[in-house]
Protein backbone atom coordinates (compact mmCIF):
# COMPACT_ATOMS: atom_id res chain seq x y z
CA UNK A 1 0.00 0.00 0.00
CA UNK A 2 1.86 3.11 -1.00
CA UNK A 3 1.73 6.61 0.26
CA UNK A 4 0.52 5.48 3.43
CA UNK A 5 1.74 7.45 6.54
CA UNK A 6 1.06 6.69 10.10
CA UNK A 7 0.77 8.11 13.58
CA UNK A 8 1.23 6.11 16.19
CA UNK A 9 -0.02 7.19 19.34
CA UNK A 10 0.44 4.15 21.95
CA UNK A 11 3.47 1.72 22.30
CA UNK A 12 1.84 -1.52 21.46
CA UNK A 13 0.81 -0.13 17.98
CA UNK A 14 3.81 1.20 16.75
CA UNK A 15 4.96 -2.62 17.69
CA UNK A 16 2.06 -3.99 15.97
CA UNK A 17 2.49 -1.71 12.56
CA UNK A 18 6.81 -2.75 12.38
CA UNK A 19 5.90 -6.45 12.88
CA UNK A 20 3.08 -6.23 9.93
CA UNK A 21 5.86 -4.59 8.00
CA UNK A 22 5.40 -0.86 7.85
CA UNK A 23 7.82 0.61 10.50
CA UNK A 24 8.85 2.61 7.91
CA UNK A 25 5.77 4.14 7.19
CA UNK A 26 5.40 5.32 11.09
CA UNK A 27 5.64 9.46 10.55
CA UNK A 28 4.62 10.25 14.50
CA UNK A 29 4.79 8.49 17.59
CA UNK A 30 3.94 8.79 21.31
CA UNK A 31 6.64 9.69 23.36
CA UNK A 32 6.83 6.51 24.87
CA UNK A 33 7.13 4.37 21.65
CA UNK A 34 10.72 2.76 21.72
CA UNK A 35 10.58 -0.66 20.19
CA UNK A 36 11.49 -1.47 17.84
CA UNK A 37 14.72 -0.02 17.46
CA UNK A 38 14.37 3.04 15.32
CA UNK A 39 10.99 3.79 16.26
CA UNK A 40 12.36 6.82 17.93
CA UNK A 41 13.41 8.01 14.83
CA UNK A 42 9.90 9.77 14.06
CA UNK A 43 8.93 12.38 15.79
CA UNK A 44 6.90 11.94 19.23
CA UNK A 45 3.60 14.46 19.51
CA UNK A 46 2.62 13.65 22.68
CA UNK A 47 4.11 14.10 25.70
CA UNK A 48 3.30 13.52 29.38
CA UNK A 49 1.61 15.45 32.27
CA UNK A 50 2.66 13.83 35.20
CA UNK A 51 6.20 13.29 36.31
CA UNK A 52 6.77 9.19 35.87
CA UNK A 53 10.07 9.60 38.24
CA UNK A 54 8.14 10.40 41.38
CA UNK A 55 6.89 7.90 43.90
CA UNK A 56 4.24 5.13 42.65
CA UNK A 57 2.02 6.30 45.53
CA UNK A 58 2.28 9.86 43.81
CA UNK A 59 1.95 9.11 40.43
CA UNK A 60 -1.43 6.94 41.50
CA UNK A 61 -3.02 10.19 43.49
CA UNK A 62 -2.10 12.67 40.57
CA UNK A 63 -3.63 9.86 38.00
CA UNK A 64 -6.45 9.74 39.81
CA UNK A 65 -7.17 13.59 40.28
CA UNK A 66 -6.83 13.98 36.72
CA UNK A 67 -9.59 11.29 35.73
CA UNK A 68 -11.73 12.25 38.38
CA UNK A 69 -11.71 16.55 36.87
CA UNK A 70 -12.20 14.51 33.47
CA UNK A 71 -8.26 15.76 32.70
CA UNK A 72 -6.53 13.99 29.63
CA UNK A 73 -2.88 12.39 31.36
CA UNK A 74 -1.35 13.09 28.29
CA UNK A 75 -0.74 16.53 25.81
CA UNK A 76 -1.38 15.98 21.97
CA UNK A 77 1.37 18.28 20.16
CA UNK A 78 -0.86 19.23 16.56
CA UNK A 79 1.77 21.15 15.22
CA UNK A 80 3.76 18.02 14.97
CA UNK A 81 0.86 15.65 13.90
CA UNK A 82 -0.55 18.44 11.14
CA UNK A 83 3.51 18.70 9.92
CA UNK A 84 3.45 14.84 9.82
CA UNK A 85 0.29 14.60 7.36
CA UNK A 86 -0.77 11.13 8.70
CA UNK A 87 -2.92 9.17 6.61
CA UNK A 88 -3.49 7.10 8.98
CA UNK A 89 -3.58 7.15 13.01
CA UNK A 90 -3.24 4.08 15.08
CA UNK A 91 -4.60 4.32 18.68
CA UNK A 92 -6.14 2.97 21.64
CA UNK A 93 -9.68 3.30 23.69
CA UNK A 94 -9.08 0.48 26.26
CA UNK A 95 -7.29 2.80 28.91
CA UNK A 96 -7.65 6.38 29.95
CA UNK A 97 -3.95 5.67 31.36
CA UNK A 98 -1.91 4.59 28.41
CA UNK A 99 -2.57 6.99 25.64
CA UNK A 100 -4.15 10.02 24.45
CA UNK A 101 -7.89 9.46 24.51
CA UNK A 102 -9.79 8.75 21.32
CA UNK A 103 -11.81 11.69 21.56
CA UNK A 104 -8.94 13.92 21.66
CA UNK A 105 -7.29 12.23 18.74
CA UNK A 106 -10.40 12.39 16.62
CA UNK A 107 -10.99 16.47 17.51
CA UNK A 108 -7.09 17.26 16.57
CA UNK A 109 -7.90 15.05 13.34
CA UNK A 110 -11.06 17.00 12.52
CA UNK A 111 -9.43 20.21 13.48
CA UNK A 112 -5.87 20.11 12.60
CA UNK A 113 -5.63 17.70 9.56
CA UNK A 114 -6.38 18.40 6.06
CA UNK A 115 -6.64 15.71 3.97
CA UNK A 116 -8.93 12.70 5.63
CA UNK A 117 -7.41 10.32 7.82
CA UNK A 118 -8.37 6.88 9.17
CA UNK A 119 -8.60 5.97 12.39
CA UNK A 120 -7.99 2.82 13.96
CA UNK A 121 -8.56 2.52 17.64
CA UNK A 122 -7.48 -0.61 19.80
CA UNK A 123 -9.16 -1.81 22.91
CA UNK A 124 -8.20 -5.15 23.96
CA UNK A 125 -9.13 -6.91 27.15
CA UNK A 126 -7.81 -10.62 26.41
CA UNK A 127 -5.65 -12.29 23.87
CA UNK A 128 -7.79 -13.41 21.29
CA UNK A 129 -8.84 -9.45 21.07
CA UNK A 130 -5.43 -8.63 20.94
CA UNK A 131 -4.60 -10.73 17.90
CA UNK A 132 -8.06 -9.51 16.17
CA UNK A 133 -6.49 -5.68 16.83
CA UNK A 134 -3.51 -6.89 14.48
CA UNK A 135 -5.35 -8.09 11.94
CA UNK A 136 -7.50 -4.53 11.95
CA UNK A 137 -4.73 -2.95 11.38
CA UNK A 138 -3.46 -5.32 8.97
CA UNK A 139 -6.88 -4.85 7.40
CA UNK A 140 -6.50 -1.04 7.22
CA UNK A 141 -3.06 -0.88 5.83
CA UNK A 142 -3.62 -3.71 3.45
CA UNK A 143 -1.75 -5.98 4.65
CA UNK A 144 -2.28 -9.75 5.04
CA UNK A 145 -1.96 -10.16 9.06
CA UNK A 146 -2.64 -14.25 8.93
CA UNK A 147 0.86 -14.71 9.05
CA UNK A 148 2.30 -12.91 11.69
CA UNK A 149 -1.12 -13.54 13.98
CA UNK A 150 -0.71 -17.43 13.41
CA UNK A 151 3.14 -17.25 14.23
CA UNK A 152 2.25 -16.03 17.37
CA UNK A 153 0.04 -18.49 18.52
CA UNK A 154 1.73 -20.99 17.37
CA UNK A 155 4.85 -19.32 19.72
CA UNK A 156 2.92 -19.49 22.48
CA UNK A 157 1.23 -22.71 21.57
CA UNK A 158 4.63 -24.07 22.13
CA UNK A 159 5.00 -22.66 25.17
CA UNK A 160 2.01 -24.30 26.70
CA UNK A 161 2.42 -27.78 25.29
CA UNK A 162 5.85 -27.78 27.12
CA UNK A 163 4.34 -26.84 30.15
CA UNK A 164 1.42 -29.03 30.16
CA UNK A 165 1.85 -31.76 32.69
CA UNK A 166 4.28 -29.56 34.48
CA UNK A 167 3.03 -29.04 38.03
CA UNK A 168 1.10 -25.57 38.54
CA UNK A 169 2.79 -22.70 40.27
CA UNK A 170 0.34 -20.47 41.63
CA UNK A 171 1.19 -16.71 41.07
CA UNK A 172 0.52 -13.24 41.95
CA UNK A 173 1.29 -10.90 39.57
CA UNK A 174 1.50 -7.26 40.42
CA UNK A 175 0.52 -4.68 37.96
CA UNK A 176 1.23 -1.80 40.76
CA UNK A 177 2.77 -1.66 43.80
CA UNK A 178 1.19 1.68 45.55
CA UNK A 179 -1.95 0.85 46.09
CA UNK A 180 -0.88 -3.06 45.39
CA UNK A 181 -2.83 -4.14 42.13
CA UNK A 182 -3.04 -7.24 40.50
CA UNK A 183 -2.75 -7.63 36.84
CA UNK A 184 -5.68 -8.74 34.82
CA UNK A 185 -6.11 -8.21 31.12
CA UNK A 186 -4.77 -10.47 29.13
CA UNK A 187 -2.15 -11.60 32.03
CA UNK A 188 -3.62 -14.60 33.24
CA UNK A 189 -3.73 -15.51 30.14
CA UNK A 190 0.15 -15.63 29.98
CA UNK A 191 0.25 -17.14 33.16
CA UNK A 192 -1.88 -19.97 32.37
CA UNK A 193 0.54 -20.41 28.71
CA UNK A 194 3.22 -20.36 31.43
CA UNK A 195 2.37 -23.34 33.72
CA UNK A 196 0.85 -21.19 36.11
CA UNK A 197 -2.78 -20.30 38.01
CA UNK A 198 -2.88 -16.73 38.31
CA UNK A 199 -4.29 -16.61 42.12
CA UNK A 200 -6.03 -12.82 42.21
CA UNK A 201 -6.60 -11.89 38.65
CA UNK A 202 -8.97 -12.43 35.93
CA UNK A 203 -8.84 -12.75 32.53
CA UNK A 204 -10.47 -9.94 30.72
CA UNK A 205 -10.83 -8.10 33.78
CA UNK A 206 -9.39 -4.77 34.57
CA UNK A 207 -6.39 -4.81 37.28
CA UNK A 208 -7.79 -5.07 40.87
CA UNK A 209 -6.45 -3.11 43.95
CA UNK A 210 -5.19 -5.97 46.69
CA UNK A 211 -4.00 -6.03 49.92
CA UNK A 212 -1.43 -8.07 51.64
CA UNK A 213 -4.27 -10.16 53.51
CA UNK A 214 -5.63 -11.10 50.37
CA UNK A 215 -2.06 -12.07 48.68
CA UNK A 216 -1.58 -14.11 52.25
CA UNK A 217 -4.97 -16.14 51.54
CA UNK A 218 -4.40 -16.73 47.89
CA UNK A 219 -0.67 -18.24 49.39
CA UNK A 220 1.18 -18.27 45.75
CA UNK A 221 4.17 -19.71 45.58
CA UNK A 222 5.38 -16.88 43.03
CA UNK A 223 4.99 -13.06 42.86
CA UNK A 224 5.72 -11.10 39.81
CA UNK A 225 6.50 -7.86 39.54
CA UNK A 226 4.88 -6.04 36.18
CA UNK A 227 4.36 -2.35 37.12
CA UNK A 228 3.03 -0.71 33.84
CA UNK A 229 5.44 1.83 32.66
CA UNK A 230 8.41 1.08 34.70
CA UNK A 231 11.39 -0.86 33.31
CA UNK A 232 13.45 -3.43 35.14
CA UNK A 233 15.71 -1.28 37.40
CA UNK A 234 12.51 0.87 38.51
CA UNK A 235 10.68 -2.32 38.87
CA UNK A 236 13.01 -3.41 41.42
CA UNK A 237 13.29 -0.55 43.54
CA UNK A 238 9.44 -0.47 43.44
CA UNK A 239 9.84 -4.43 45.17
CA UNK A 240 12.41 -3.40 47.18
CA UNK A 241 10.08 -0.64 48.39
CA UNK A 242 7.39 -3.33 48.90
CA UNK A 243 9.37 -6.02 50.79
CA UNK A 244 10.10 -3.32 53.17
CA UNK A 245 7.19 -3.86 54.67
CA UNK A 246 7.34 -6.76 57.01
CA UNK A 247 4.01 -8.19 56.01
CA UNK A 248 4.81 -8.86 52.51
CA UNK A 249 8.33 -9.87 53.39
CA UNK A 250 6.35 -12.03 55.43
CA UNK A 251 4.62 -14.28 52.59
CA UNK A 252 5.91 -17.67 51.89
CA UNK A 253 7.05 -16.38 48.22
CA UNK A 254 9.17 -13.64 49.49
CA UNK A 255 10.47 -15.77 52.50
CA UNK A 256 11.45 -18.27 49.94
CA UNK A 257 13.13 -16.13 47.51
CA UNK A 258 10.63 -16.04 45.21
CA UNK A 259 9.60 -12.31 44.10
CA UNK A 260 10.46 -11.64 40.74
CA UNK A 261 10.76 -8.26 39.46
CA UNK A 262 9.87 -7.60 35.63
CA UNK A 263 10.38 -5.07 32.79
CA UNK A 264 6.50 -4.65 32.62
CA UNK A 265 6.97 -1.40 30.56
CA UNK A 266 8.44 -3.20 27.34
CA UNK A 267 6.91 -6.48 27.48
CA UNK A 268 3.60 -7.48 30.07
CA UNK A 269 1.86 -4.06 29.42
CA UNK A 270 1.93 -3.71 25.91
CA UNK A 271 -0.97 -5.23 24.28
CA UNK A 272 1.52 -6.40 20.43
CA UNK A 273 3.69 -9.08 19.39
CA UNK A 274 6.01 -9.07 22.34
CA UNK A 275 3.31 -10.48 25.10
CA UNK A 276 4.58 -13.65 23.72
CA UNK A 277 8.50 -12.61 24.98
CA UNK A 278 6.35 -12.26 28.24
CA UNK A 279 4.45 -15.34 28.13
CA UNK A 280 8.49 -17.03 27.43
CA UNK A 281 9.59 -14.72 30.96
CA UNK A 282 6.96 -16.24 33.38
CA UNK A 283 7.93 -19.86 31.55
CA UNK A 284 11.32 -18.71 32.95
CA UNK A 285 10.27 -17.86 36.27
CA UNK A 286 7.78 -20.42 37.24
CA UNK A 287 9.88 -23.50 35.79
CA UNK A 288 13.52 -22.94 35.27
CA UNK A 289 14.45 -26.22 34.64
CA UNK A 290 12.63 -26.24 31.76
CA UNK A 291 12.52 -23.21 29.91
CA UNK A 292 15.42 -20.93 29.01
CA UNK A 293 14.67 -17.95 26.35
CA UNK A 294 17.54 -15.92 27.58
CA UNK A 295 15.52 -13.03 29.13
CA UNK A 296 17.28 -13.42 32.36
CA UNK A 297 18.68 -10.17 33.48
CA UNK A 298 17.35 -8.23 30.73
CA UNK A 299 13.50 -9.04 30.82
CA UNK A 300 13.29 -10.58 34.50
CA UNK A 301 14.89 -10.87 37.85
CA UNK A 302 14.84 -12.40 41.34
CA UNK A 303 14.85 -10.18 44.17
CA UNK A 304 16.52 -10.18 46.50
CA UNK A 305 14.55 -10.51 50.13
Amino acid sequence: MSGVRIASLVPSATEIVAALGHAESIVARSHECDWPPGAAAAPACTRARIDASRPSGAIHEEVGKLLAAALSLYDLDTDILRAARPTHIVTQDQCDVCAVGLGEVRAAAAEFLEAPVEIVSLAPMRLDDIWEDIARVGNALAVDAAPVCDGLRARLGAISERARGLPPKRVVTVEWTDPPMSAGNWVPELVAAAGGIDALGAAGANAPVVDVAQVQAADPDAIVLMPCGYDLPRTEDDGRALLANAAWAGLRAARAGAVYATDGNAFFNRPGPRLVESAEILAEILHPAHFDFGHQGTGWARLET
